[in-house]
Order: C-alpha cells, then sequence, then structure tokens
C-alpha cells in the first residue's frame, strides 16, 4: 500500500511539473511584467498563479504562444528577454505608453506571425533582426516615434501581408526589394518623410479586390501612401 501512494504521489508530481511552462518562459514574462510596471496595467497578473491564468497570455500544451495587452495602460520598455519567448506566434502590446528601443531580440521569435506595438512611445530604428521572423504576417509598428529608415532585411519576410509604418519619423527610400514580396497586401507608410519607386507602382496602388499576381490589375487609388490613409488596423 505504502508503495502504491509513493508511486501515484510520484505520477502526480510528474504531472504537474509536466504541465508547467518552461523556466525560461516564464522567466520572459515575470522580466516583462517588471519592465512595463505591471502593477499599475489595467489588467494585471497574480504571478502566484498558473501562466496560463495570467490576462492576455495564451499557452499551449505548456507553451507561451501568445501575448495580447491592448489598452492596458503599460509604461516602460520591451526588455531584451522577450526573445526567449520561442514558441510566440502573437505579440500585441498595442495602444499603451510603451517607450524605449525596439529590443534586437525580437528577432529571435521565430515562430511569430503577428507583432503589433502601434499606438505607444517607441523610438530608435526598426531593428534589422526583424527580417529573421520567416513566419510573420503582420508587422503593425505605426504611430510612434521611430526614425531611420525601413531596413532591407523586411523583404525576407516572405510571408509578410501587411506592414503598417503609418505616423512615424521614418525616413530614406523604401526598399526596392519589397515590391517583390508576393504575398504583401497591404503597405501604409503615410506620415513619413519615406520615398517611394516606380517599382512599387502595381503595389502602391492598391484596390480592395486586386491581386497583385495578375498583370491586368487596374490601378485604382493610392490607398495604401496616401496621407489620407487612416490608421484602422490593430
Amino acid at each position: 500500500m505504502k508503495n502504491l501512494i509513493l508511486t501515484l504521489a510520484f505520477i502526480f508530481t510528474s504531472i504537474a511539473l509536466v504541465a508547467q511552462v518552461a523556466p525560461k518562459e516564464k522567466q520572459a514574462l515575470l522580466d516583462f511584467y517588471i519592465a512595463t510596471n505591471g502593477e499599475s496595467w489595467v489588467n494585471s497578473w497574480d504571478i502566484n498563479q498558473p501562466v496560463k491564468d495570467w490576462f492576455g497570455v495564451t499557452v499551449k500544451e505548456n507553451k507561451i504562444t501568445g501575448v495580447s495587452l491592448l489598452f492596458n495602460n503599460m509604461t516602460g520598455t520591451i526588455p531584451a528577454s522577450i526573445g526567449d519567448l520561442e514558441n510566440l506566434e502573437v505579440f500585441e502590446v498595442s495602444f499603451n505608453k510603451l517607450s524605449g528601443n525596439l529590443p534586437t531580440e525580437l528577432g529571435q521569435l521565430s515562430k511569430l506571425k503577428v507583432l503589433a506595438i502601434n499606438g505607444n512611445n517607441i523610438s530608435g530604428n526598426i531593428p534589422s533582426t526583424i527580417g529573421n521572423l520567416s513566419a510573420l504576417k503582420e508587422l503593425h509598428l505605426s504611430s510612434n516615434k521611430l526614425d531611420g529608415s525601413i531596413p532591407t532585411s523586411l523583404s525576407n519576410l516572405s510571408e509578410l501581408e501587411i506592414l503598417n509604418v503609418f505616423d512615424n519619423n521614418l525616413v530614406g527610400t523604401l526598399p526596392i526589394e519589397l515590391s517583390y514580396s508576393e504575398n504583401l497586401k497591404k503597405l501604409v507608410i503615410a506620415e513619413n518623410e519615406i520615398i517611394e519607386t516606380e517599382s512599387f507602382a502595381s503595389l502602391l496602388l492598391f484596390n480592395q479586390e486586386a491581386n497583385f499576381k495578375n498583370p491586368n490589375i487596374t490601378p485604382s487609388a493610392k490607398t495604401i501612401i496616401a496621407s489620407e490613409v487612416n490608421d484602422d488596423e490593430n
């Protein structure tokens, strides 16, 4: 009987251990919580509870796959350890008061599909390492204080469908390599000092029904680059 009890205790302990997220991933979230003044968030975390119960955090098969904390009164900066969330697919922290630079470690999130940091006070350059995010479909960086130019490395994002950098302090010429992106459906660069070239004619002249691979596309309106574009993504 004693052996049975010990065996069951071992099994339940093992199950409990297996059910936990990796310590490195949990620590990355704790770093983020501290760096962004988590106690002042609108929806804060009870860090004594399992990670799966933390507001805005998605856990699948004991892996942290999503962080969605829009309109949550977050301040401070995004810590470098965010790059340790190696299973992250969605990172949405739009419409907060985050400042500082985008950490280059964001480029380590190889499974990331949506990166949305629009509507904050982020400054500095767009890290070229974001071009390493091979699974990325949506990149939303609008309404910040980003400067410098759009890095050529973003042309490596073969899955990218939306690139929104509306309302920043970006300058320079739009990388011609982006014009070869077959999946890019929406490119919002208004309210910057970005120069586009004729290579973007079919991409920048956009309408809802157009298929960019269709040679018969009829340019209807510069809805992507015009200053009248509304920043309605995320």
